[in-house]
């Protein structure tokens, strides 16, 4: 019963936030996080929320980045991914030195400074495209390059925990081997997934794959349209589990897992002819549960980290402040300027690239969890640093994408008049 209290006062919780979100008109995502820390530190949370609670948390943000997946346009998505090595490398090196040389200088300790710097590395992804779905946007220009930035992303600062963190915390060392071994992995799991998305998935089986057993006379097509298509949101979300429980075999993060199979199961895998099931009706009961009931609750439950104790809060708001403003101007000036010059895109939709890079949310807090809670290496006032800086670089995603909204549509705007001129002028 315990579990269910908690569940049934974060739902009531989400609905407040909803409410309180229409009448701001600022996306539900901020209120979420908010309704979390203030649910907790009332007492009406426990700091530890039951494992129910937490792996209902988990399912939230697996489906969340599996309806994100889901509505991606795949060969948009690969062609965007051609772009996104410069936003990876720039959005995630300058972040990295930014965090690490201020936690030096505030702490004097280079182990402290690593596991921030590594804290302050990867992009919560979710928390961006959810709000640039609040917006309109997920399917922009911009969105593409922050999820395929992000998906790269999810490799190196993988990699550097690996590497780093028996450093950091002085339980081994670091060597070529486990480098290798990430990396291999990294490869080895796309590789997996691809070739489950090219032998499993096509709509029309040729060659050698219409002679294999069974698969040879029912592809993909025939598994979502069983039974007059009642069966294809629960195959759909089978998929997603499967291609998650992968990712996490292979030491990523199940988000990652979760996102890629909405990105292999296509639009055209739906019979338009099935009585129920249509790709639009699959998507209709896929985006309820990622972005009104189950979804929600795992915001709550990012927020509900952030527990108040006012006097060191009040001791570390000077390295709060200057950590926030650091990292602010690191993630956006980088990542930004990368999808400008290695991208492609207009400064508009750069800078927009960059605002969604700031999020800090699931590994941030892993790195926290091992180095304040496992092994020690956080001080309270670094721990609280870090946890009040995501929090602040959390709030400021869907803050600053809604006040930057306006100038990036009025870009886009542009985009088309200007090409009609050019046509116009050479024809």
């Amino acid at each position: 019963m315990e579990a269910l209290s908690q569940l049934a006062i974060v739902w009531a919780g989400t609905f407040v936030a909803i409410v309180v979100a229409r009448a701001t008109r600022f996306t539900a995502v901020i209120y979420y996080l908010a309704v979390g820390a203030i649910l907790v530190n009332v007492g009406w949370l426990p700091e530890e929320v039951d494992p129910f609670i937490q792996g209902f948390a988990g399912v939230g943000i697996m489906i969340i980045m599996f309806a994100l997946g889901f509505e991606e346009n795949t060969s948009a998505f690969i062609q965007s991914v051609k772009r996104s090595w410069g936003i990876v490398f720039f959005g995630g090196l300058a972040p990295f030195l930014t965090a690490f040389w201020l936690a030096y200088w505030f702490w004097d300790d280079r182990q402290v400074a690593l596991m921030v710097g590594l804290a302050m590395t990867a992009t919560a992804v979710s928390l961006t495209m959810v709000s640039l779905r609040s917006e309109g946007l997920q399917s922009s220009q911009a969105a593409r390059r922050i999820m395929t930035s992000a998906v790269l992303d999810a490799i190196a600062p993988l990699a550097l925990v690996a590497v780093l963190v028996p450093f950091a915390t002085g339980s081994g060392d670091a060597g070529i081997t486990e480098i290798g071994l990430m990396v291999g992995k990294a490869l080895l799991f796309f590789l997996v997934v691809t070739f489950a998305g090219a032998l499993v998935f096509p709509d029309s089986l040729k060659g050698w794959q219409s002679r294999a057993p069974l698969l040879g006379r029912y592809g993909i097509k025939n598994v979502l349209a069983f039974s007059n298509g009642q069966f294809s949101t629960v195959t759909a979300l089978m998929v997603a589990v499967t291609i998650s429980m992968v990712a996490h075999g292979f030491g990523f993060h199940f988000a990652v897992g979760a996102f890629m199979a909405g990105l292999i199961l296509k639009k055209e895998y739906f019979r338009s002819d099935a009585i129920n099931g249509s790709y639009a009706d699959t998507k209709r009961f896929i985006d309820g549960l990622a972005f009104t009931w189950v979804g929600p609750v795992f915001f709550v439950v990012l927020g509900a980290k952030l527990v108040f104790d006012w006097d060191i809060i009040v001791s570390v708001i000077p390295h709060t402040t200057v950590m926030v403003i650091g990292i602010v101007v690191a993630q956006v000036a980088s990542a930004a300027l990368a999808a400008r010059y290695t991208g492609g895109l207009r400064m508009p939709a750069a800078m927009m690239v960059g605002f969604g890079m700031l999020g800090r949310a699931e590994l941030a807090f892993v790195v926290m969890d091992i180095a304040y809670v496992e092994h020690s290496v956080f001080s309270a006032e670094a721990f609280y640093t870090l946890m009040l800086t995501a929090f602040c670089l959390n709030v400021a995603v869907p803050i600053s994408i809604r006040l930057w909204k306006p100038f990036y549509e009025e870009t886009a705007r542009e985009r088309p008049a200007l090409h009609q001129v050019l046509e116009t002028e050479t024809g």
